[in-house]
């Protein structure tokens, strides 16, 4: 079944598959061997992963050997979340789901953000107080309000208190840059579709030296860390993604942030009262999520897909549930505001024409909001 699109604009829950990530992975298929095997066959296997994993690496500025192949972000964030690394858990409020579960420990602890969506230093270092060995899990950009978190900040004050730092960054490659190093990061994960790879791929990223308690055991693949033959025609899509975006961050990011300018100010043109969340922080240039009073979030994802635009109401691993933001609660926004809130993201193929497709399509919604509130106002 095909479906017709004006525009697709949900990039920060999968991005359409870039065409190195798709050559590469066509010509991954056409190797038989297994990478483990030591044959010919098995050998050429393993120099489509190795290859891939000197991609990734470089995208985020670490050695290959530090790159684990996972099946994707979920699993990454999982493995990283151990008590091996951490007697104690603290994450932001405004995680995704899979960080917010724990991971690994039975207990996790959630530190507030300001209203604008960033994370409070001052909290985190006053929950740190005290701690034996703590781990701490922040995103590097919230994947709800494009919201960019200050994570060096961040690591000065976790490394300061004798704790590790885990970073789920995988809405930031392709948008803004990923220097693993420079953010202070003792861990971070990556996901291969958020970037134009195929879905199904991620990887942890560890520093230098660092141990990983498997999550998955039983073979000795990826240097111990993860068991299971590797999905090498997955792991060629996301090395080859991975090249790209690093290739090309430097002209997509100031593309998307002048899409997304022209977005926001249209969405303001035709509804003054709009809100978009987190506008005074920094922001990933792809990422808006915005919202007017009475607005139920529901609603306008079924108005927008009628007119052929595909958005969502925040992350996409809710199993299609359209639920109350944790985020926007986390925020201190009022329900009345939170329960409308409506994600678009940009991906690296967004053209003008999405944004007029959506601006259309925000007119036609707006307007029915309006002859609705009137008629409330009329009744009362």
């Amino acid at each position: 079944m095909t479906t017709s699109l004006a525009a697709y604009l949900d990039w920060n829950a999968t991005g359409k598959l870039r065409p190195q990530a798709q050559a590469a992975m066509m010509a991954a298929l056409t190797v038989d061997g297994n990478p483990s095997s030591v044959h010919a066959a098995g050998r050429a296997a393993r120099h489509v992963v190795e290859t891939a994993r000197e991609q990734v690496a470089a995208l985020v500025g670490v050695a290959a050997r530090d790159v684990v192949f996972t099946s994707g972000g979920t699993e990454a964030n999982m493995m990283a979340l151990s008590p091996s690394l951490g007697e104690t858990l603290l994450v932001s409020a405004i995680e995704h789901p899979s960080v917010r579960s724990g991971g690994r420990f039975a207990a996790v602890e959630e530190i507030p953000v300001t209203a604008a969506g960033v994370i409070d230093l001052a909290a985190l270092e006053r929950h740190l107080a005290g701690r034996s060995r703590p781990l701490v899990s922040l995103m590097l950009a919230n994947n709800e309000t494009g919201v960019i978190q200050p994570i060096a900040a961040a690591a000065a004050i976790v490394h300061a208190a004798g704790g590790l730092l885990h970073v789920d960054a995988v809405q930031g490659p392709g948008r803004i840059t990923c220097d693993f190093g420079a953010l202070g990061a003792d861990l971070m994960t990556l996901s291969s579709h958020k970037i134009g790879g195929p879905q199904g791929v991620g990887a942890l990223i560890k520093r230098e030296g660092m141990f990983l308690a498997p999550l998955i055991k039983g073979g000795g693949q990826e240097r111990g860390a993860r068991a299971g033959t590797e999905n090498v025609a997955g792991i060629a899509g996301f090395g080859a993604a991975a090249k790209a975006v690093a290739q090309l961050l430097v002209e997509e990011a100031p593309r998307m942030a002048s899409l997304r300018e022209g977005l926001e100010a249209g969405l303001r043109a035709i509804a003054p009262n709009v809100v978009i969340f987190g506008a005074e922080a920094p922001r990933l240039p792809n990422t808006t999520l915005f919202s007017i009073p009475g607005m139920k979030a529901e609603t306008a994802v079924i108005a927008f897909d009628l007119e052929g635009v595909a958005v969502s109401s925040g992350s996409a691993c809710s199993s299609g549930k359209v639920a109350s933001s944790h985020v926007l609660a986390a925020m201190g926004i009022p329900q009345v505001l939170a329960q409308g809130g409506i994600r678009v993201s940009l991906g690296y193929s967004t053209t003008e024409d999405d944004i007029t497709a959506i601006l259309k399509a925000w007119a036609k919604l707006a307007e029915g909001l309006y002859k609705v509130t009137k008629q409330q106002e009329i009744a009362a």
